[in-house]
């Protein structure tokens, strides 16, 4: 039911959040597990994970009360794995202490994680994408993007034209990604999807490639032979999830 759909998870290492991880990777969604406890034990789970349901997944050790941080672990989450369709807030940290021995920061950090880091995920994850007007042309080849893009200073334009007679089938449809489009772009800076129609490649298919490619295109700021579509995922830096500084009252709602 999910397959195809990329789920980040925080505070996902151990109890509801694992089981919520465990339940989307069921769904076949691919996961981004978020949490603190010991290296070993959440690499067996990482691992136990992907092999029971056949998913990518991933860790990434984000510090939820950093605000930085929040915000790496959406965007290497989709840099990984190409797309973010699922955030789960789960992360929760508690500290126990009568107000008048309850240190200060402490309360700073529960805020952090329990609160903040929600507001900072979200934000990060959010779209950032602003949709141009809709441009329709007749007899029009791929160029005439450029110029458009150039005039509406858009920093990334698609061109869906027909395929010519003859090159496929007469239905076929061909998507042409620029980035930084300008007056005189070469074709070699251009990414080209091909080939779409009912006995090619499907129109979801086609649109999934172009999310690929246009996350990625904005991204590296490029488009064309330097961006390749089947660029396997980096693996998603380990960064410490927790300060040491955090002492055994303090526990995880996790």
């Amino acid at each position: 039911m999910l397959k195809g759909r990329t789920a980040v998870i925080t505070g996902s290492t151990s109890g509801i959040g694992a089981g919520i991880a465990r339940a989307l990777a069921a769904q076949g969604a691919d996961i981004v597990l978020n949490g603190f406890g010991e290296a070993a034990a959440i690499e067996t789970f990482r691992a136990a994970l992907a092999a029971e349901f056949g998913v990518r997944v991933l860790y990434h050790g984000a510090d939820l009360a950093r605000a930085d941080h929040c915000a790496a672990l959406v965007r290497e989450a989709e840099t990984a794995l190409g797309r973010l369709d699922i955030l789960v807030n789960n992360a929760g940290i508690q500290h126990v202490a009568r107000v008048e021995d309850f240190p200060p920061e402490r309360w700073d950090a529960v805020l952090a994680v329990n609160l903040s880091s929600a507001f900072h995920t979200i934000r990060a994850a959010l779209p950032g994408w602003r949709l141009a007007p809709v441009v329709l042309a007749r007899q029009a080849r791929v160029a005439l993007g450029d110029e458009v893009g150039q005039i509406l200073q858009a920093p990334l334009v698609a061109v869906l034209v027909g395929e010519r007679p003859g090159l496929s089938v007469a239905d076929s449809l061909g998507i042409y990604l620029t980035y930084a489009p300008a007056v005189g772009c070469r074709d070699a800076a251009r990414n080209c999807i091909s080939n779409i129609h009912g006995a090619g490649l499907s129109p979801q298919d086609a649109a999934a490639k172009l999310a690929w490619l246009a996350t990625h295109a904005r991204r590296l700021r490029l488009t064309g032979v330097a961006l390749k579509e089947d660029a396997a995922p980096a693996a998603l830096p380990v960064t410490p999830s927790i300060p040491a500084s955090y002492d055994s009252k303090e526990g995880a709602g996790r």
